[in-house]
């Protein structure tokens, strides 16, 4: 049997013992060597997103260390909702381990050479959220946590009725909030829930569940939240590269459900420009094209980016049609490099001037420290005209909106079927 047939036996073989379902088998088992893949399931794991109280120093963290905060959002399992927000959630740290620090457009890559490429990691097994019904424990592993800000695209003014000597009508472009005040949030991947049950007509999050929708019509603009599995950036992605996302939040309409969560977003990379020369900084266009339910069905859409939370210091805007940019280099990073080329230029004048009196005996102070000073002037000019600007960088679990571009009809048959759940959707 060839490797892949043997790989491929193992991974049903594994599925099997494990009591997965055979017709997610095929979701589960990825091409042998790449990353874990997602089920299109409503069972699948939660994503849970934790607003911390203050400030989490993640190497100075030790095992046994409780870390406490609330429920940012809604924490959905298809159309039901599992935790509400603003519920109170407990982890532990089991142990410490040093990772890889995720890519970043914060600082010139001479920044990022003296920086330390791992750094410690908490890892959790189990946390606990209180609700009225009673505290719920489950599984967990830690996804990130820093401190986010919003972006969303801009959005233009309406263009009211001018005469030609009047300028045209300025872009309205949304601002983030100060950075200095940007939340510290932890996001964690939650399973194997174990909790109380709800109430009679009641699930797991308080108050009662939307009613299931038989069919409808989505406006275009409608939004909807959704988290990124698969790392995208200007610098490495290339046109055509698939992009999956995983509906966060249940899409209502009229109070109804229409998108449940879990829902499977797919789309690509249209077009992208890598960081170039003289500082330039690169751009990102994403288009998602087709949706997959829970249960498999599959429709065409046409839906673009509307928004997207990423890490404070990132600096990256959305413009009106939905494409990424990153921005122009900044005082601080303009300061770095210039100090960098005045620095290689003292270097490279010590350096040729030395070797010409070493060479030339006869050479004198004047014409060395002139040839000299033409050399580096050139190389330190040449440095600093290559320098790339900054990248736009998407990693895996972004959170970001997406707006429909056109109405979208969803048919009845897509839509899950109302049937009470134990508390957990598991």
């Amino acid at each position: 049997m060839s490797n892949f047939g043997e790989w491929i036996h193992r991974t049903v073989l594994a599925a099997l013992l494990a009591g997965l379902p055979a017709s997610q088998i095929c979701f589960a088992a990825g091409a042998p060597g790449s990353g874990p893949q997602s089920v299109v399931s409503a069972d699948a794991a939660l994503y849970i997103k934790v607003r911390l109280p203050g400030s989490v120093k993640l190497s100075k963290l030790k095992p046994g260390d409780q870390i406490e905060g609330t429920l940012a959002r809604d924490a959905y399992s298809a159309d039901r909702k599992v935790f509400a927000a603003g519920s109170s959630v407990r982890v532990t740290v089991d142990h410490m381990e040093r990772r890889r620090r995720a890519p970043n457009d914060h600082w010139p890559w001479i920044i990022k050479l003296f920086t330390p490429r791992h750094e410690n990691y908490p890892f959790f097994k189990t946390a606990s959220v209180s609700q009225a019904a009673g505290e719920s424990s489950m599984q967990v592993s830690l996804i990130s946590i820093a401190r986010m800000r919003e972006v969303h695209a801009q959005a233009k003014k309406n263009k009211p009725q001018r005469g030609p000597s009047e300028a045209p009508a300025a872009v309205e472009v949304s601002k983030a909030p100060p950075r200095k005040s940007a939340t510290p949030m932890m996001v964690l991947e939650a399973s194997s829930i174990e909790s109380p049950p709800p109430p009679p007509g009641e699930s797991a999050g308080e108050g009662p569940e939307p009613e299931t929708s038989t069919s409808g019509v989505l406006p275009a603009a409608t939004r909807c939240k959704i988290l990124l599995l698969d790392s995208v950036s200007a610098a490495r992605s290339k046109p055509g590269d698939a992009v999956r996302a995983r509906l966060l939040e249940p899409v209502l309409l009229n109070s109804r459900v229409i998108l449940p969560a879990g829902s499977l977003f797919q789309g690509k990379v249209v077009k992208r420009t890598a960081p170039r020369w003289l500082s330039r900084p690169g751009s990102l266009y994403l288009t998602f094209t087709d949706l997959t339910f829970p249960e498999g069905t599959r429709l065409s859409i046409a839906a673009s980016v509307a928004g997207a939370e990423l890490d404070q210091r990132s600096h990256t805007r959305i413009d009106a049609e939905g494409q990424l940019r990153g921005e122009r280099p900044g005082k601080a990073w303009m300061a770095i490099n210039l100090g960098v080329t005045a620095g290689i230029a003292k270097e490279v004048d010590d350096g040729v001037q030395l070797v010409i009196e070493a060479i030339v005996s006869t050479a004198t102070d004047a014409s060395t420290a002139g040839t000299s000073r033409i050399i580096a002037s050139c190389v330190s000019g040449l440095y600093m005209v290559t320098r790339h600007g900054r990248d736009v960088i998407l990693p895996r679990f972004t959170e970001m909106d997406l707006a429909l571009d056109r109405p979208l009809t969803v048919p009845a048959s897509t839509q899950p079927e109302a049937a009470p759940v134990a508390a957990g959707g598991k």
